[in-house]
């Protein structure tokens, strides 16, 4: 409680998915002064308006969450976008931050920096043996380039930069669009919706072989409160789960938590993306004793719980869309 009862913490994308869970957890271990500005206030793809939220914030620590992201199909569709937008916001962040003398710069990067065929379960000296798959390399290598910035910036003026590499995320308060959301949300609003018309089958991406990790959203936000207090370190750290399941598996498993008995059908000329997604998680054990605590049968059911509940109220047209 002593640590962040008088810290002031400004997090970009305070107010998205990761973001709002992570304000609640600063809460919970006593911070009383948390800001979470909104794009439209600050644009952080402008060097001057980054400037200008760190003189008007004046954090003691600043979470760097924002991020322009999305599924394969996303991906594919904008990497120009995702590759501009991601890099040009943390590198101003970054600079913002060490001109305001910031106490400590909290990065979130992404597994999707990793090379394709890196060696399972993902290590975090393996950062660096490859290309990205190429799917997701542009927005994969835009998060990377920050880790670069920090380890320089350390380097050259002792900045206290620290960067954390989430694996895929899953929870409530998640994006469900088609168009932009990652596997689960997706996953789960196809099977949700082919239950209320009874279709026999729903379709889904590549050959269901691949494998992903998945970590849910709460236990992602308590690994980011609790890094940023104890972890002092330049290296990168992952956060993941320490369960690999294949995408056929996790539709079952879906498919079984929504009610929807209809058969999969996949679409094999749409990509998998990387082959397989497992991450050694020890430093992170080592380093700040944290450790996933929710599995992923549980952590579906509460997303689909969440998901079918937004649908519900009269937000749920929101709650669907975002």
């Amino acid at each position: 409680m002593g640590f962040w009862q008088n810290r002031r913490v400004v997090l970009s994308g305070g107010n998205g998915f990761l973001g709002s869970f992570v304000v609640e957890k600063l809460r919970a271990a006593g911070c009383r002064e948390i800001s979470t500005p909104h794009s439209r206030d600050y644009d952080l793809r402008e060097k001057s308006e980054a400037l200008r939220l760190f003189k008007d914030a004046k954090p003691d620590i600043f979470i760097h969450l924002a991020a322009v992201v999305g599924g394969i199909g996303a991906n594919r569709a904008n990497p120009g976008r995702f590759f501009y937008d991601n890099a040009v916001m943390g590198i101003n962040a970054i600079e913002a931050g060490r001109l305001a003398g910031v106490e400590k710069f909290v990065c979130a990067g992404t597994i999707c920096s990793y090379p394709k065929f890196t060696p399972v379960p993902f290590r975090e000296e393996n950062f660096w043996d490859g290309y990205p798959e190429e799917t997701n390399a542009p927005y994969g290598l835009a998060k990377k380039m920050l880790l670069v910035q920090l380890q320089a910036y350390r380097e050259q003026y002792g900045f206290k930069g620290i960067y954390l590499t989430p694996v895929n995320l899953y929870g409530p308060r998640d994006n469900f669009d088609p168009e932009s959301s990652h596997v689960i949300p997706a996953l789960i609003r196809k099977c949700w919706e082919a239950k209320q018309v009874r279709a026999p089958e729903v379709t889904a991406w590549g050959t269901g072989r691949a494998t992903r990790e998945f970590l849910y959203v709460e236990d992602a936000a308590e690994a980011m409160v609790l890094a940023a207090e104890k972890y002092e370190k330049p290296e990168p750290v992952n956060l993941g789960s320490g369960a690999e399941i294949s995408i056929g598996n996790l539709l079952e498993l879906i498919c079984s938590l929504t009610g929807y008995q209809g058969t999969a059908r996949w679409d094999e000329k749409k990509p998998d993306g990387q082959p397989r997604r497992c991450l050694d998680t020890s430093r992170a054990v080592t380093e700040f004793a944290w450790h996933a605590k929710t599995s992923l049968h549980d952590g579906l059911q509460k997303t689909v719980s969440w998901y079918t509940e937004s649908l519900s109220n009269p937000l749920g047209a929101a709650a669907r869309r975002s």
